[in-house]
């Protein structure tokens, strides 16, 4: 499968625009392996390869453990994860699904409860963001393993 179009050669500017969402999450107080767990976490109910391969191997990298990375999808379950990951994961797949009453008071004040204000915030910028990129990447056909070739 080949992608349909360079975003950021065809658009920089709005490309720069995530980038620096990037670049925000980056300097927040919310955790790094949160963040990472996140994305992973929304990129699986998202269906975009390009972003679980990315973000699993980032994960890797930072020296995660393949135990709690096959566990990922099955979070709830597994008992590789702190009450403040399973918080985060909780937030990230409401919020990512949307029902019909978004996200529920339940799970907004069980996050409220691991999370100062400005990490909840970050959190909050880490669901939307990762979001966003996996409709550029599932729309687009982006290739799983690509971005290894390209760094």
């Amino acid at each position: 499968m080949e992608p349909r179009m360079n975003l950021a050669k065809l658009a920089p500017e709005a490309y720069q625009h995530m980038l620096g969402l990037e670049q925000f999450l980056e300097r927040s107080p919310l955790p790094k392996t949160i963040k990472e767990l996140v994305k992973l976490r929304v990129s699986q109910v998202n269906g975009c390869a390009y972003c679980v391969d990315m973000h699993s191997h980032d994960l890797k990298h930072a020296g995660e453990t393949d135990e709690r990375l096959f566990a990922v999808v099955a979070w709830r379950e597994a008992p590789y994860f702190t009450e403040q990951e399973r918080a985060a994961l909780a937030l990230a797949e409401e919020a990512t699904r949307l029902g019909p009453e978004g996200v529920s008071d339940e799970i907004w004040h069980q996050a409220a409860k691991h999370f100062d204000e400005p990490a909840l915030a970050a959190l909050v910028v880490a669901i939307a963001t990762i979001n966003a990129w996996n409709r550029y990447g599932v729309t687009l056909r982006l290739v799983a393993g690509s971005h290894r070739k390209a760094a």
